[in-house]
């Protein structure tokens, strides 16, 4: 486990106070509840979700004064190559002018605090569409039964607290979590209390409860006797899923996520004349009126669909990303670009886990470098998704980037995954993803070129959130 080198006495006061609150304020947090850019266009997702019903994003209230940034390059999110000799002018926690260093200095005139980062490179912060911030690692069963079954959701929640931080350091300011794993709505509180300055964090768009069937979702396996947490939100039936839609939006939602499969095995087999096979979770009827009744409230819709058949019920239902699809193939990546469903590959889990869980799983990671190629021919979005949280937060989630390079993405695209075509998954393109005036001032720098070697967004050395600098010069709080 990462651990936190905010100053003693402050981070303790803060967890203990989070804690308590907590404690005291979310009991429904017993409750049960999962353990898993476009190749060439920056064309819009199809608009499901009415603009009016995006989660608003914050920014830091007291993020009033103005600073001006200096580095030898910025990567802006928006053009395809780096560009030289350029300023950014930061105020009220959003990006005033970007531009010549002139013009910027010039408009931002001689008392404005100035933060000069050599021959850095600017990005806009990272964002990552698929983690879970409340979980810390589940390579077997067994790992993922010990969280749910012996730590309270008060101490996973103060472990969450430790994640989020890092995920910041590492410089992800904007996070997807699909699923608490059985801590109820502590990613509510979670986001709740980062934007309320009580905890450093990404800001959060939160799923809280992940929606299954009876008997198709971990914790599993110990007596009929025994009454176990569930991971997830049990739901059956169509008025059943629908009820468990609004209750999920009821208690803070931004999405809402469900498991369209489970139990993958390699093809053919009898039934199913695909490389890689699963069971589906729900009826089309079911599936159906768990995306029509998220959409209906405003709520666009992740399945977690990983085998072919469990991908063909989610596009039928007309989700709005498939997280993982290790069994994507030619006919299900040409829907999904018809459709503009969004793709979170999730790789660096799976090559992760694979060893530790045997089975079809080392295939599962061939089939998904090769769907990953095939979907870089197509116009397919990829969204920038790790699933940090199915492996420990100790291991740094900016490792996605160098495997989808290794894949055959190029650097720019595989950065424009984590920046822009990330904040069109989350209706925030006109709020996050890129560095331009009048977006949130959500920025990091690297010390070297991220073009020449993807990897040194590994290494990030300046995180902006909201206007406030929370690593590296100008900060208070330097790790």
């Amino acid at each position: 486990m990462i651990q936190t080198r905010w100053p003693r006495a402050r981070a303790v006061a803060r967890v203990v106070s989070f804690a308590f609150a907590l404690v005291a304020c979310d009991q429904r947090g017993a409750e049960k509840s999962e353990p898993g850019t476009a190749a060439s266009t920056l064309a819009p997702l199809a608009p499901v979700v009415p603009s009016a019903a995006s989660p608003k994003v914050s920014v830091d209230a007291g993020a009033s004064a103005a600073v001006v940034l200096e580095a030898a390059h910025v990567i802006d999110g928006v053009a395809n190559a780096p560009r030289d000799g350029l300023a950014v002018l930061v105020e009220g926690g959003r990006i005033r002018e970007i531009g010549p260093r002139a013009a910027v200095e010039a408009k931002a005139g001689s008392g404005v605090r100035r933060v000069d980062l050599g021959d850095a490179t600017l990005l806009p912060g990272l964002i990552d569409a698929h983690t879970h911030v409340l979980l810390q690692g589940d390579v077997t069963s067994a790992d993922y039964d010990e969280q749910i079954l012996k730590d309270s959701v008060a101490y996973r929640t103060i472990r969450a607290t430790v994640a989020a931080r890092t995920a910041l350091m590492n410089g992800f300011t904007t996070l997807r979590d699909l699923g608490t794993e059985g801590a109820g709505y502590a990613d509510v509180d979670l986001k709740r209390a980062i934007d309320r300055g009580i905890v450093p964090g990404p800001r959060l768009f939160v799923s809280g409860r992940a929606i299954s069937a009876t008997g198709t979702y971990p914790v599993s396996g110990y007596s009929w006797e025994l009454k176990v947490p569930d991971g997830v939100h049990v739901a059956d039936g169509p008025d059943g899923v629908r009820k468990a839609v609004r209750e999920e939006a009821k208690y803070g939602a931004d999405w809402i996520k469900y498991y369209s499969d489970r139990k993958y095995f390699l093809g053919p087999a009898p039934g199913c004349p695909h490389a890689l096979c699963s069971l589906v979770n729900f009826t089309d009827d079911e599936a159906h009126a768990i995306v029509d009744e998220a959409h209906r409230l405003g709520k666009k819709v992740a399945a977690h669909a990983v085998g072919w058949n469990g991908i063909d019920s989610a596009l039928r239902a007309g989700v709005d990303s498939i997280e993982h699809g290790d069994g994507l193939e030619d006919d299900l990546l040409d829907r999904m670009a018809r459709q503009r469903v969004a793709w979170c590959p999730t790789i660096y889990v799976g090559i992760f886990v694979a060893p530790g869980r045997g089975g079809p799983w080392p295939r599962m990671v061939e089939l998904e470098k090769a769907a990953f190629a095939k979907a870089l021919k197509r116009d397919v979005i990829i969204a920038y998704g790790t699933d940090a949280g199915g492996y420990d937060w100790s291991e740094n989630q900016a490792k996605e980037l160098a495997i989808m390079v290794g894949y055959g993405m190029s650097p720019m695209a595989a950065i424009k995954s984590a920046t822009s075509i990330a904040a069109s998954l989350l209706d925030q393109k006109t709020e996050l993803g890129t560095l331009e005036a009048g977006k949130v001032a959500d920025i990091i720098a690297v010390a070297r070129d991220p073009i020449a070697d993807v990897r040194e967004l590994q290494r990030v050395t300046f995180v902006m959130k909201g206007g406030t600098v929370v690593k590296g010069p100008g900060s208070s709080e330097v790790p």
